[in-house]
Formats: structure tokens, C-alpha cells, sequence
């Protein structure tokens, strides 16, 4: 080979590379079917996400240590990837559905600036089935703990358009969600 086939292979692998929209993963597990209730009061299933690369996290509006900060920091997150013209959907798993009423969940989102037209925070289910989808499939630690509190992830989680969890992300970390940011944008092509 000469010097000119090397160079213009090495171009070609360069571009090529460039362009690859894959990220590394620590995940493989598929989202089961659900159905539950909007802070608007709709419906939203699993259906209504499949096609989308999404994030999701667990939060509940009454806690008063981990989900502060979590609940901040993605919307610092919604806020960074609609800066740059991307808008995945962000849901929020309420786990604590009995006092967190669509109402409930509105004003927790206005409280923390989200927007609603891509952050969804859901309710709907009782906790035992949100418990049953943090353990089963989120591999997340889901307790009812002493004062109503609980005991529970402070992870993000990257899903892809068929509905599986393809990363989990620290959180309360600044450079786990300066991860999932720069993953969004790979997987978005940005």
C-alpha cells in the first residue's frame, strides 16, 4: 500500500468513527409494560416512550434528602440538552403514588422549574408495584422507612427505543450527569 491509500484509509476510519453514536453501557434490562397517570392527569404507557431514547429516575415530593438535589440536577439536565436542541423524554417515577396526586406532582414540578412538555412525573400505582419495579428491574433499592420516608436510588437511568435501561448514572454526582449529557448527545447524534 502506498502513503496515499494509507492516509485516505485512516481518513475514512477517523470519519467513521466520528460518527458513531454507540456509548459504552452497564445495563441490559427490558422496562415492563405499564400504564400510569401524568402530573396532567392522562395516560402514559411504555408505547408512548418506545421510539425515544429517555431518562428516568425515582423522587418523591416530600422527601427531604436525596431527591432535592436529584430532582434539581435533572432538570439542570433538561435544561442543558434543550440548550442544545435535544428534548428526550424525562420521567419520574413517583414512589410515594398515594400522597403524590397529579396535583401534587404539578406543583412539585413548577417548585423545581421543570418543563413539562418533555419532564413527565408519574403516579397512578401503589407502592408495591413501584417497589416491584425499582428491586426487579431498575436493581434499585425501593423501603418504606421510619416518618413516611424512603429508603431509596438516587441513580439516573439512560433507556433506549426499545424501552431497556442501557446505563445507570450516580445522581448526586456532577460528573455522572455530565456523562449522561454527554451520552444523550452521542446516542442523539449532537
Amino acid at each position: 500500500m502506498n502513503i496515499r491509500s494509507v492516509l485516505i484509509l485512516l481518513t475514512a476510519v477517523l470519519f467513521l468513527s466520528a460518527c458513531n453514536h454507540t456509548i459504552e453501557t452497564n445495563r441490559s434490562d427490558k422496562i415492563p409494560d405499564f400504564e400510569y397517570i401524568t402530573q396532567d392527569e392522562k395516560k402514559m404507557s411504555l408505547d408512548d416512550l418506545t421510539g425515544d431514547w429517555w431518562i428516568s429516575y425515582f423522587s418523591y415530593t416530600h422527601c427531604t434528602t436525596v431527591c432535592p438535589r436529584t430532582t434539581a440536577n435533572m432538570v439542570g439536565i433538561q435544561e442543558e440538552l434543550k440548550n442544545d436542541g435535544l428534548t428526550p423524554p424525562i420521567i419520574s417515577f413517583s414512589i410515594d403514588p398515594e400522597n403524590d396526586t397529579p396535583k401534587v406532582l404539578r406543583q412539585y414540578a413548577k417548585d423545581y422549574g421543570a418543563d413539562l412538555r418533555t419532564m413527565t412525573f408519574l403516579t397512578g400505582y401503589n407502592f408495591k408495584e413501584i417497589q416491584d419495579m425499582s428491586v426487579d428491574t431498575f436493581k434499585a433499592v425501593l423501603e418504606k422507612g421510619a416518618l413516611d420516608q424512603r429508603s431509596h436510588s438516587f441513580f439516573f437511568y439512560l433507556i433506549n427505543p426499545n424501552g431497556e435501561i442501557v446505563k445507570q448514572y450516580n445522581g448526586m454526582s456532577d460528573t455522572d450527569n455530565e456523562l449522561l449529557v454527554a451520552d444523550v448527545k452521542r446516542v442523539l447524534g449532537k
